[in-house]
């Protein structure tokens, strides 16, 4: 049984640091894409692109995460909000693009 404990408590503490590098990259993003932003006809060509794989890289990543039984509540905060901020991201880049290409 303490094996177990020792297991349960490696496995949260890597999976919070692997939830902060993901939100410490979805803060890069996010500051990049509205630095982008302010820049007329920004979302033409390689630029769009590689928003685009970005955003649906960190998509896959983040949603592919499932959520053990035994978690905290607070995780599962953390993994919707998470979620929720990318969602958002999307939102804004979809009206970002489709401004451009009009």
């Amino acid at each position: 049984m303490k094996k177990q404990k020792e297991m349960v408590e490696s496995f949260m503490m890597v999976h919070r640091d692997y939830m902060k590098n993901l939100s410490d990259c979805l803060d890069e993003l996010e500051k990049d894409f509205e630095q982008s932003r302010e820049i007329d006809n920004v979302c033409t060509g390689e630029w769009c692109r590689a928003i685009e794989f970005s955003l649906d890289e960190m998509a896959k990543d983040i949603y592919s995460i499932s959520e053990p039984r035994w978690v905290s509540n607070d995780y599962s905060k953390t993994l919707r909000d998470v979620r929720s901020r990318l969602h958002d991201l999307y939102k804004k880049y979809q009206g970002t693009r489709s401004k451009t290409e009009h």
